[in-house]
């Protein structure tokens, strides 16, 4: 009889265990479903009010694994609906899976970090200033502090790239300037994570693309991704690419890139939760090891840069950059391809992990709020690390003044990234007031030595530095340097005066010809021209694809034309002017005008800026 009731107890304690343990996975289940309910319709939502098709996405946690999800379009015109097994083009997150490719080769001692591009491309030729002391090496490009310019228009902006040429046939003949000293400043480059493609090629002897599918991807279990060039048109189109788009909901087939080993990376949300799952584990499949857990470690936030060794941890690490969004500080980093827009963001500390991809690349669009949704979705702990109380430094204020970019990533544009993104920065005793000439005012408090904090900030998120004589402020991604306030003085007074002289020209000229006082033989005959030059290649800019920017076209053809002979005509005019016989009064307002544009000139052609040349 006791041996029956112990029976009946044992069934009776099993029975209500199991169904303790459906009604826990029911309601965990329901928890699931409900989570993404809200999930899908907050991401419906934002597509609809940011004109927005279509968005895949990643929920990674320990506990629900990995959830995927899809909202809206997966082509506009069709009104096909997005589909969470969809493939997306993701951009400049290919870079960190690239990465990972990278430090599987270093994990197989086939190479390592610290070997010399050069000697693992010896054709490869580097304009570097401190190339006995810091070579460019394998770090510098993972890490994104080679110095190396960012892109050329004609590497970026171009419909003649061809996804099966030669890598070196992307950079031309031209050696690579190494800007700043290796190792010492975060400048974002493509063109460096294109070298790393060519070091793929040449430690393995084969195609990167081909080699990173079979050794990288097919391990990981990423089966529906590719480093090969895929579109959704013609003979080879990929029947679950999502179509790209633009504004307005045009549609945008994928094209072909010169520096595709920076951009180019087809995958689903699915294989985008097994590569975070991966990064935040132990770098082992199956109990081999893969990519050492020393390296994955090293994956995100700043290491030898000046920045860091003045004492910030923010920053970009192997493949991505540690940086406070929304108040919770993360392993993040975007992607912009053609028509569409990504955003892979890791949490180590949680497991926690989410990856979005918008079918579209729109400029008005705010694509935060699909990460900012995803972000509420993991529950994320938001720890606050503690202010150091010491008082700040003494003579804080020999800090004030203008800051401009220490380095312009893209070489061409440096003269307007110079005048155009100065901030001025001012001590008011108890913090600095950042007020940039675009974007808003903001402050930066003390948190302890040289390190600041921003006001919406957790952690310190500014420091300020001295290097090579200058001082420098700092977030870890963007550095700026001190200048004199005359030199900006003479760079915007430069600009404005150069302006005014070509309104004066312009209204004057075209006075003058109104009232048929404008001969062939006026001194502003020629002026007139050449400015009016300037507008005749926006026609053929407005009928052309943005996509065209850095390719020979009637545009960017007449654009060179148009920059190179407008100081032409301005001088013309002033000789003109001088030429007049003594007894000629010489009108002062041309005079001055034709300066005016002449003295602009020089100082854009001594930046290279003029001519105006998009296709080399």
């Amino acid at each position: 009889m006791a041996h029956r009731w112990k029976h009946l107890a044992y069934r009776a304690l099993t029975a209500l265990l199991a169904i303790g343990f459906v009604a826990l996975t029911s309601v965990d289940a329901t928890a699931q479903n409900s989570d993404a309910d809200t999930v899908h319709a907050d991401i419906a939502r934002h597509l609809e009010t940011e004109g927005l098709p279509g968005a895949v996405w990643t929920l990674v946690t320990p506990v629900g694994g990995i959830r995927i999800g899809a909202a809206g379009f997966k082509h506009a015109g069709t009104a096909q609906a997005m589909t969470p097994d969809a493939r997306v083009h993701v951009g400049s997150v290919a870079k960190t899976v690239l990465a990972i490719g990278v430090l599987r080769l270093v994990t197989q001692g086939k190479l390592s970090l610290e070997t010399e591009v050069g000697s693992l491309l010896p054709a490869l030729r580097f304009d570097n200033p401190w190339q006995a002391s810091d070579p460019v090496r394998v770090r510098h490009l993972l890490e994104h502090t080679a110095g190396l310019n960012n892109f050329r228009f004609a590497q970026i902006f171009s419909l003649r790239a061809h996804a099966d040429a030669p890598l070196s046939a992307a950079l031309g003949d031209v050696p690579l300037a190494v800007n700043t000293r290796p190792g010492t400043r975060y400048v974002y480059s493509n063109t460096g994570y294109h070298l790393l493609g060519m070091v793929i090629e040449a430690v393995t002897g084969s195609r990167y693309e081909p080699y990173l599918d079979a050794a990288l991807l097919q391990p990981l279990r990423m089966h529906d991704s590719t480093f090969a060039f895929t579109t959704q048109t013609g003979a080879m189109a990929d029947p679950r690419l999502a179509m790209g788009h633009f504004e307005n909901g045009v549609a945008q087939p994928a094209l072909p890139v010169h520096l595709r080993p920076a951009t180019q990376f087809a995958t689903t949300a699915a294989d985008m939760g097994r590569l975070a799952q991966f990064l935040m584990g132990d770098g082992a499949i199956d109990g081999a090891p893969f990519v050492a857990p020393e390296l994955l470690a090293a994956l995100g936030g700043a290491h030898d840069t000046d920045a860091a060794r003045a004492g910030l941890d923010v920053g970009h690490g192997l493949a991505l950059a540690t940086r406070d969004r929304h108040q919770v500080i993360g392993d993040c980093h975007p992607g912009t391809m053609v028509g569409f827009q990504a955003m892979l963001c890791l949490y180590p500390a949680e497991r926690k992990a989410f990856f979005v991809a918008a079918n579209a690349d729109v400029e008005s669009a705010d694509y935060d709020k699909l990460n900012k949704s995803l972000m509420a979705a993991l529950q994320l702990v938001r720890t606050v690390k503690p202010i150091s109380a010491a008082p700040p430094p003494p003579a804080l204020a020999q800090w004030d003044g203008i800051y401009v970019p220490a380095w312009n990533a893209v070489a061409s544009l440096a003269w307007v990234d110079t005048v155009f993104n100065a901030v001025d920065v001012r001590w008011d005793g108890t913090q600095f007031q950042l007020a940039p000439i675009q974007g808003k005012p903001s402050s930066l408090w003390p948190a302890g030595g040289m390190l600041f904090q921003r006001d919406e900030r957790i952690a310190p998120s500014h420091v300020l530095f001295v290097r090579d004589g200058e001082r420098m402020l700092s977030d870890g991604l963007r550095t700026y340097r001190q200048v004199p306030l005359t030199k900006m003085l003479w760079l915007w007074g430069s600009a404005v005066l150069g302006v005014l002289g070509l309104m004066v020209v312009l209204l004057r000229g075209t006075w003058l010809l109104s009232r048929g006082r404008l001969a062939s033989t006026s001194t502003l005959a020629a002026p007139l021209a050449s400015a009016l030059m300037l507008f005749a290649p926006l026609p053929f800019f407005f009928t052309q694809s943005f996509l065209q920017l850095g390719d020979l076209t009637i545009a960017s053809g007449l654009l060179a034309l148009a920059t190179c002979t407008l100081p032409l005509g301005m001088a013309y005019g002033l000789v003109r002017l001088f030429m007049r016989g003594s007894g000629i009064r010489r009108p002062v307002l041309d005079c001055a005008a034709l300066l005016a544009v002449i003295q602009w000139t020089v100082v854009l052609a001594a930046w290279g800026m003029l001519p105006f040349v998009l296709w080399r």
